[in-house]
């Protein structure tokens, strides 16, 4: 439901026409007819007198999608993908950029909050950020934004992901701000607003930021050339909160039931936010850990380690003859594993033996876990032949994990290792992963080859190519020819699937076949289709 939507719905119980609204709100009819319509967003303080009217709060309005009537699909937005906003670090994300995020979100929260709460009050805002160089800056920029407008910062410093969801959530944040560009090279950055429950931010706010960073304050009913500035006792502060991703790890640490002191385990921190997070959790569970990736310098944050190159820490598990080992990415909300014998186990295979271990509990809902379209089809199949279903959602962990709210699944996930397990997060956690994988080798009895070993799958091939203009790709009738005539070819013996990158120009052809020579084969056809066609960058 848009918010457009939520508008009609309420307006119409109530019995009020669209002209007693607008009168009530002193606007127009015309545009209460196009917030109905979708054709526009209500101005912020709008939002504020349509919420007090119908009773309702802020987020309930909201929280929704903002989607395009005609076609039900995902409004595309100019700066935020499906993972925040992206881009590489004064190209397209700049330190401007962030300090305008900055500035809106601080006023935001005052805004938005104003009348609900006691008169000055100052919105609290936590930030978090990865090893990258660029990330600093763009921590600055954005504190210096906050403060600006009249809110407080809060600084982690260097942290996951997953830490900064935790802490916004159990410290009572107005939001969460994280710096990364997950498992993108270096020279990329970007940033993830997490809302006060510790999930990803709504689109309708999203839609309010982009209208801030393109100058457009009227749809935040703002008049004159910028927000307003805090002055004088109502300017913001900047405080230190290490302490926060402290007691992060503690909760980490509480999570796990076992010893994990007879496992030789090996983690490759990607030389990103995990480096100093990852080994404390596990040595202090006991662990005898044997540590890579774990060397930050600002530039080698993914760089041939982590969950992207994982054959670094298999060749680490075979010498060394360690039980397991686990690869993160560069905000460790992913994670892989390798098991005794240097095989890896990817999150298709993490989810069959941790929706396993939850059926075997009775806590599994509905006996059925959820993955992406991604997923390989041999392990959906294996899943069946324990009893549990799997519901496959759009590629991107924030479709997971509203399937998983609106169905109140306990576990989901991506073939990448985006694992969210909802007793104990709202979003991907790598190192929560790593422990309960290992959790289930302690209370089995198990290797981790011997937990992976009933997932059967197709051989998978997928090929990235990157393009000038996605949706033409996806529109193009003779590549839509290509797709059709791999599909015959396969004969329902594996698949075929043709998506767009959320956070790159970039095209992935993904094949499922029986063998890796035809996955190859198939993916080249499909490919070759895009670059004869002119889609292909140069």
């Amino acid at each position: 439901m848009t918010i457009g939507q939520k508008i009609t719905q309420l307006r119409t119980a109530a019995d009020i026409s669209q002209e007693q609204l607008s009168e009530t709100l002193g606007v127009s009819r015309q545009s209460v007819s196009k917030w109905e319509t979708d054709q526009a967003l209500p101005q912020i303080d709008k939002v504020l007198q349509i919420a007090e009217l119908f009773n309702i709060s802020t987020d309930e309005l909201l929280r929704d999608k903002i989607e395009l009537k005609s076609t039900g699909k995902k409004k595309h937005n100019k700066y935020f993908g499906t993972d925040g906003f992206r881009g590489e670090a004064n190209v397209n994300l700049t330190s401007i950029h962030a300090y305008k995020v900055g500035r809106f979100l601080g006023w935001y929260f005052a805004n938005k909050l104003s009348g609900c709460t006691k008169a000055g009050y100052r919105p609290r805002i936590v930030i978090g950020k990865d090893t990258r160089r660029s990330s600093y800056m763009l921590e600055y920029s954005i504190a210096a934004g906050i403060t600006a407008s009249g809110a407080d910062a809060f600084m982690l410093h260097v942290t996951t992901t997953p830490s900064v969801s935790y802490v916004t959530r159990m410290d009572g944040f107005d939001c969460g701000i994280m710096i990364t560009a997950s498992h993108n090279p270096f020279h990329d950055n970007g940033i993830k607003v997490i809302n006060a429950h510790g999930e990803k931010l709504d689109d309708a706010t999203t839609a309010y930021i982009e209208a801030y960073l393109d100058g457009d304050l009227a749809a935040l009913g703002v008049a004159g050339e910028d927000l307003p500035f805090a002055q004088k006792a109502k300017i913001g502060c900047i405080h230190d909160y290490a302490s926060g991703r402290n007691r992060y790890i503690g909760y980490l640490i509480s999570v796990a039931s076992n010893s994990f002191k007879k496992l030789k385990i090996g983690l490759d921190c990607a030389n990103g936010a995990s480096w100093n997070i990852a080994n404390a959790v596990f040595s202090a569970l006991g662990a005898q850990t044997y540590v890579i990736g774990n060397e930050p310098d600002g530039l080698n944050v993914n760089e041939g380690c982590g969950s992207t190159h994982i054959e670094r820490l298999q060749q680490l598990v075979k010498e060394k003859h360690l039980d397991l080992g686990f690869a993160f990415d560069g905000d460790a909300d992913r994670c892989l594993a390798v098991d005794e014998n240097g095989k890896i186990v990817d999150g298709d295979a993490i989810i069959y033996i941790l929706g396993k271990r939850l059926k075997a509990r009775g806590m599994l809902k509905d006996n059925t876990v959820v993955a992406t379209v991604m997923s390989n089809s041999g392990f959906v199949a294996s899943l069946e032949k324990i009893g549990i279903k799997c519901e496959q959602t759009a590629v991107g962990d924030r479709f997971v994990y509203e399937c998983m709210q609106n169905n109140n699944y306990a576990i989901g996930g991506e073939q990448s290792g985006h694992i969210i397990m909802k007793k104990y997060a709202t979003t991907g956690d790598g190192i929560l992963t790593a422990i309960m994988v290992t959790e289930e080798i302690c209370d089995s009895k198990s290797t981790l080859a011997q937990l992976a070993e009933p997932v059967k799958v197709y051989p998978q091939y997928l090929k990235n190519v990157r393009v000038k203009d996605k949706a033409a790709v996806l529109a193009d009738k003779s590549v839509l020819a290509a797709l059709e005539e791999v599909e015959k070819l396969i004969n329902k013996n594996g698949r075929a699937l043709l998506r767009q990158s959320g956070t790159e120009p970039v095209i992935r052809v993904m094949i499922e076949a029986v063998s890796e020579e035809l996955c190859v084969e198939y993916a080249n056809i499909i490919c070759d289709a895009i670059v004869a066609a002119g889609h292909a960058q140069g």
